[in-house]
């Protein structure tokens, strides 16, 4: 008896294990989040624009991304709730700084593969 209670305890914990979720798909840089920046954000951040004058940040490439504005990180990697982005485009700032502008608003799909990425470590790939 003593024998099989550790065996049905290591074949529970596996059991468990296996219904566990799977983790989520990698998110891409520049397959998946890139083409969202420039649909909703490029037209305004970028050298030369209204949006990038008044804060200082770009999406022309994964490094400005990462740079953020002037007043600091807009991606916080592995912090996806707290990465200035997301609190943008999820209408969670003030309404007169919510992203993007002009009515334009991403859809959830589009909102959630940015929090995946920024929370899987905001990497280049």
């Amino acid at each position: 008896m003593t024998v099989r209670l550790p065996i049905t305890i290591l074949l529970a914990v596996f059991a468990l294990a296996a219904c566990a979720p799977s983790e989520a798909p990698r998110v891409s840089y520049g397959a998946d989040v890139k083409p969202i920046l420039d649909r909703y954000c490029s037209e305004c951040h970028q050298p030369g624009t209204a949006g990038y004058e008044a804060s200082g940040f770009s999406v022309a490439t994964y490094e400005d991304v990462i740079e953020g504005t002037r007043y600091g990180p807009v991606v916080i990697p592995g912090d996806a709730f707290n990465s200035n982005l997301i609190i943008l485009v999820e209408g969670r700032a003030d309404p007169a700084i919510a992203m993007p502008h002009d009515g334009h608003q991403m859809l959830g799909q589009e909102i959630e593969t940015l929090k995946s990425w920024i929370q899987q470590g905001a990497l280049d790939n």
